[in-house]
């Protein structure tokens, strides 16, 4: 099962910044126990929401070198605002400081303008044949499924109603 918590790009500047959204449905199935009679994303996916966003712009600025980009650090996470059903939630981040394979992003997000969750992030991206060679295939497969979902959120050319 794939968590895709980000369903557009709208804004992408390599080596800086993304911005990213994520429509909420009542139709995703975690909304049925979140909160019974007043369904609200819960806060942990809008913080994966930012994981998800932060990691594509790591891999679109690296070249989709790396198969993996896993959460390594939440800083001062703070929330504001529910995202309900029918509401979009608007994602963006920069990068502040990149070292080695550490990318420490600062994140916001909005709900019809108003901030929903905001915080920074630490990103760490890796190959798994690094640790177990016999895991390369593995990495150009999973890098080659990334590079067709990265091709279907972003589209430069293509206008966004946001």
């Amino acid at each position: 099962m794939r968590f895709s918590l980000v369903d557009q790009i709208i804004e992408l500047e390599k080596g800086k910044s993304i911005t990213a959204i994520k429509n909420l449905s009542l139709s995703e199935e975690y909304l049925q126990d979140h909160f019974p009679g007043f369904a609200v994303m819960p806060g942990v996916l809008m913080v994966e929401s930012i994981v998800q966003a932060g990691a594509w712009l790591m891999r679109y600025t690296n070249d989709f070198q790396y198969s993996t980009i896993l959460l390594k650090q939440t800083k001062a996470i703070r929330f504001n605002s529910f995202v309900t059903p029918g509401k979009q939630l608007r994602v963006s981040l920069s990068i502040q400081k990149w070292e080695d394979n550490l990318c420490t992003l600062k994140a916001s997000s909005q709900v019809e303008g108003e901030a929903a969750v905001s915080g920074r992030i630490v990103l760490e991206q890796f190959n798994l044949g690094d640790k177990n060679p016999s895991m390369t295939e593995t990495d150009a497969a999973r890098i080659q499924d990334l590079q067709t979902q990265f091709r279907q959120l972003w589209n430069p050319s293509r206008q966004t109603a946001s």
